[in-house]
């Protein structure tokens, strides 16, 4: 069983998109941890703003079904994939730590570098996991987040209520 913590984020239809891709979560995997959800600018382009945070799943599959299963997710609610890198997403859910792996895991590359240069990533992943070290930095991820130049990316957290219903349901 690995622990593996995934960055979620969406700027159309924010709540729907990001409530959606929790519940599949839960249904699929049993208990999500999540960080607080956090509201930023577009990066890279102009747009709406994105909701962001970072849930924990505690999961059996590799890491290449995993991914699978989340790129499907994101298509499922409509993700496009023919538009530029940076533009406005349904649904983005990314693998970022998979229990110790690192490097090219059946092209997912891990850690996955968001972690050290977006604040919309670093700050609930530090705040989810505060004392969980980088597998190649060697420094946790809290102390990452105080070294991080926070006033470079403003983000501010936004109430966000979501219950996991009862597996099965």
């Amino acid at each position: 069983m690995s622990r593996v913590y995934l960055s979620l984020g969406t700027n159309i239809d924010r709540y729907r998109h990001m409530t959606a891709a929790l519940n599949a979560l839960n249904e699929t995997f049993g208990v999500v941890r999540l960080s607080a959800v956090y509201e930023s600018e577009a990066v890279g382009f102009e747009g709406a703003h994105f909701l962001n945070a970072v849930a924990a799943i505690d999961t059996d599959w590799t890491c290449s079904a995993l991914n699978l299963w989340l790129k499907a997710l994101e298509d499922g609610y409509g993700r496009k994939r023919d538009v530029a890198k940076f533009s406005p997403r349904t649904l983005d859910v990314d693998i970022l730590l998979f229990g110790d792996l690192t490097g090219d895991n059946d092209g997912v590359i891990l850690p996955r570098s968001e972690i050290t240069f977006n604040a919309f990533v670093l700050k609930p992943l530090a705040e989810l996991a505060p004392n969980m070290m980088h597998p190649t930095l060697h420094q946790s991820m809290a102390a990452l987040w105080e070294a991080f130049d926070q006033q470079s990316q403003v983000l501010w957290q936004v109430p966000f209520n979501w219950t996991p219903a009862p597996v099965g349901q």
